[in-house]
């Protein structure tokens, strides 16, 4: 059972109220059926993205991770780390924010890249880490443009089994980042973060999505060692 976490239970009770984090039946993007689906997408008004922002914020600080900017990839990550920007400027430490774009603009200033041009220790901020895809196109990003990509902020760890080449491997996205790629990697919450949530809230209608999560934890989960 994960140490008990203030700061990720009090997320996860709040993803939960907004119905970013969902329980049911949804297949993931490595073709499993997941009991659960965290949509970030739905953090969709000032308030709960404000709120977000601060979760984000509170979790960052708090890890040490030093950092120059922000970069936010396309496209939930966008918003996510305009956010953070925001509210890190609102606690006093005002640092440049960029993000890209999936398609190069042909007019105007051009290229991929908005915002403060890319240098020193990049922060990526995204939702959660699926396969990592992402984090590596935004590493490749960030390298192209001369500056080193430091460090992944997230929301959800997930904690299961990556995939490669639609086959099982025996560590996260999280884990591939951290040992292969050499980032570091900090999340609001983990699964086992969940897990803790659900084991305190069954009497709330949740003792079967405990069982279910449970189930797919014990199918899917990685070592943390």
């Amino acid at each position: 059972m994960a140490n008990h976490d203030p700061l990720a239970q009090e997320f996860v009770q709040f993803a939960v109220e907004c119905g970013v984090l969902r329980f049911g039946e949804f297949k993931t993007k490595a073709g499993r059926m997941s009991p659960y689906f965290f949509n970030a997408g739905l953090f969709d008004d000032g308030a709960k993205l404000g709120r977000l922002a601060g979760f984000y914020a509170q979790r960052l600080l708090a890890s040490g991770i030093e950092f120059d900017m922000v970069f936010g990839p396309a496209y939930k990550g966008i918003p996510l780390g305009a956010a953070l920007s925001v509210e890190l400027a609102r606690l006093g430490r005002n640092v440049p924010f960029a993000y890209n774009r999936k398609e190069a603009k042909d007019h105007g200033e051009g290229g991929t890249l908005v915002g403060a041009p890319l240098k020193g220790r990049v922060l990526i901020v995204d939702d959660v880490m699926s396969a990592g895809t992402a984090t590596r196109e935004s590493i490749a990003i960030i390298q192209a443009a001369g500056a080193t990509p430091h460090a992944v902020l997230i929301a959800l760890d997930r904690q299961e089994k990556a995939t490669e080449n639609g086959q099982d491997v025996p560590y996260s996205a999280v884990q591939f980042v951290l040992r292969q790629l050499g980032l570091q990697v900090c999340s609001i919450a983990k699964l086992g973060d969940l897990m803790q949530y659900l084991a305190g809230h069954s009497g709330a209608g949740l003792a079967q999505a405990h069982q279910q999560v449970q189930a797919y934890r014990e199918r899917y989960g990685v070592d943390q060692g």
